[in-house]
């Protein structure tokens, strides 16, 4: 049945859900090359479960690759927003089957300084992504975060640090400046890092909410053409 057709995964961020990329979804999902599948990450479907561990995100990602595997697809891409970007890279290493990878603000750092844990990052960032998301919106995701959870979190970004030079696929990032969660250097850093065939686009004035704004739709359409071009002859950075 799916000899010939590719599986697109998207994989949402830390304490998000399959909304944050529903634009990026209902524009792929038309489209005859693709079949587009999204879902929930353990412990994300109300409040952020306390008892889930870093390896279940990691389980849930590799055994969504696995079905889609078993079920007859021969090619296989990866989306991932935030921690989702990290949880996309580790499955890219991992599996042959996935040949491209898209990266959306991955979060290889959290936040500003190197120096603080995440939760004292949180804490001292906080009034700059409110400024930059909805009040409502920042209150809703805090709440569903505990302590031990962004523990969890933390795991992820430490044993990915190294994900980044093992890729050996077409890798497409995408991070905006205005971003409070994941500094823009973040992205530059890994860029510089890898060994594979690589695009940068620098979304100028974009928050960590890529997938919402007055850029979206190109966002996507971009993201569609780097799936379907066999060769994407882009320039390696760009600035939007």
């Amino acid at each position: 049945m799916y000899k010939y057709r590719k599986a697109v995964l998207i994989i949402h961020g830390f304490a998000g859900g399959t909304y944050d990329e529903e634009s990026l979804f209902f524009t792929l999902q038309p489209r005859l090359e693709f079949d587009v599948y999204n879902f929930t990450l353990p412990g994300h479907k109300i409040n952020l479960s306390t008892d889930v561990k870093y390896e279940e995100w990691i389980k849930c990602v590799s055994d969504k690759v696995e079905y889609l595997k078993n079920s007859g697809y021969t090619s296989i891409y990866l989306i991932g927003h935030s921690m989702g970007g990290l949880l996309a890279t580790i499955c890219a290493n991992k599996y042959p089957i996935v040949k491209r990878l898209v990266l959306v603000a991955p979060a290889f750092k959290f936040l500003s300084s190197n120096d603080d844990n995440t939760i004292v990052k949180a804490i001292k960032t906080g009034p700059d992504i409110i400024k930059t998301y909805q009040v409502k919106e920042v209150i809703s995701r805090f709440l569903k975060v505990s302590v031990q959870q962004f523990k969890e979190f933390e795991k992820v970004v430490s044993i990915s640090q190294e994900e980044p030079k093992k890729l050996r696929i077409p890798t497409l990032i995408i991070q905006g400046t205005s971003d409070q969660v994941v500094p823009y250097e973040s992205s530059e850093e890994i860029f510089n890092k890898m060994n594979c065939n690589k695009w940068l686009i620098e979304l100028d004035g974009v928050t960590h909410d890529v997938f919402e704004g007055i850029k979206v739709d190109k966002i996507n359409q971009e993201i569609c053409k780097f799936l379907k071009k066999k060769n994407y002859n882009e320039e390696k950075i760009r600035k939007w």
